[in-house]
């Protein structure tokens, strides 16, 4: 028996995109990047990207770190993996996410991001539009041992 896929579903021959995304804090600054491309173009969210052949999600983590934001940092956790279905785009991703801890470098904007800062928790939840994002924040910031309180 044949089950008929939802209408908000892409033609078929479209898969999951494994993607991977850096909660990075500075003390108690988390960094965003406004995306450069869709989806969500324009938005504010977390520095990320997709994994690349043979690459570890590790790895692509802080590469796309680096890549969008010019900032090192160290892996400190596995935050969660969120589904990301935009039909808008065609696009389902999963997003892999860690939180990280500052080690060098000032945001500058790179790659697929057209700003990046670091900015205070309470700002990130302002200008963070996808709750999904503010999420993975406030658990990252919660694993990180911040206060949530201003969140």
């Amino acid at each position: 028996m044949s089950q008929s896929a939802p209408p908000d579903v892409p033609s078929p021959g479209h898969t999951p995109v494994p993607v991977v995304g850096v909660i990075c804090f500075r003390g108690d600054e988390v960094l965003l990047i406004r995306r450069g491309r869709p989806p969500r173009l324009g938005e504010w969210s977390i520095p990320g990207g997709r994994v690349e052949w043979g690459e570890g999600v590790r790895e692509t983590a802080l590469r796309e770190l680096f890549e969008e934001t010019g900032v090192r940092a160290e892996l400190v956790a596995l935050v969660d993996v969120v589904d990301g279905h935009f039909p808008e785009a065609g696009r389902h991703y999963v997003m892999i996410d860690y939180v990280a801890r500052w080690r060098s470098g000032e945001p500058v904007a790179g790659d697929d991001a057209s700003d990046a800062a670091f900015v205070t928790l309470a700002e990130a939840m302002e200008r963070v539009a996808w709750p999904a994002t503010r999420q993975v924040i406030r658990d990252g910031a919660r694993m990180m041992g911040l206060n949530m309180s201003a969140t």
